[in-house]
């Protein structure tokens, strides 16, 4: 895992097709046979999934609980001259153990969307996220995928299962994690190509264009 952690990218635009931010970046599109890894992104829990390595069925992981002593403005914060960071979240540090013991080719974080597919504060948030994770992983790819409807969906799902609401909680983001990752697996089948968008760990604040 990477000990250095480079500036954050910009705040988050709209990728249009023409933009390197829509996921094209040619050889790094390719399907790899291994692992594939979901994270579910909350402000509170972090869900976890991952598939066989045929990348064929998505299965809940486990449920993270977010590392509340940490913001991503107070981590940038610490991050020396020379782009060290002195600890990890213990959030980031359980997801990278298990890209490491399950040997995982590639990791989807979900992006929230609006309905209409702008972006919001929650994107912001899981777009922070997720480079911090991307850095911590590296060279392991970090891509978004929207998630629009995802955690309404894992609800629905949990309730046709029997589950009462109040049982939700304990396993609502593990199930959510599973539907981003599913669809991400679906996506790779039906185009023999990655899905979503490459997070870039290399792109400094106003470098973007």
């Amino acid at each position: 895992m990477s000990d250095h952690l480079p500036s954050p990218p910009a705040g988050p635009s709209q990728p249009e097709e023409s933009n390197p931010r829509d996921g094209s970046t040619g050889a790094l599109d390719e399907v790899v046979r291994g692992p594939r890894l979901g994270v579910d992104v909350g402000q509170v829990r972090i869900g976890l999934a991952s598939s066989d390595p045929d990348g064929l069925i998505a299965t809940p992981v486990e449920t993270v609980l977010r590392d509340q002593s940490v913001t991503f403005s107070e981590l940038s914060g610490r991050i020396s001259p020379g782009g060290m960071i002195a600890s990890w979240p213990a959030d980031i540090r359980r997801i990278g153990d298990e890209v490491a013991q399950r040997g995982a080719e590639v990791v989807y974080v979900g992006l929230p969307r609006h309905l209409s597919g702008a972006e919001g504060q929650a994107s912001v948030a899981a777009r922070d996220y997720a480079y911090v994770l991307a850095v911590h992983i590296a060279p392991v790819p970090v891509r978004l995928v929207d998630e629009r409807m995802t955690t309404v969906s894992a609800h629905r799902a949990l309730s046709a299962a029997g589950r009462s609401r109040r049982k939700h909680m304990s396993v609502v983001d593990q199930v959510a994690a599973v539907e981003i990752l599913q669809g991400a697996l679906d996506f790779e089948r039906s185009t023999l190509r990655r899905a979503g968008e490459l997070v870039d760990t290399t792109t400094a604040v106003g470098d973007e264009s």
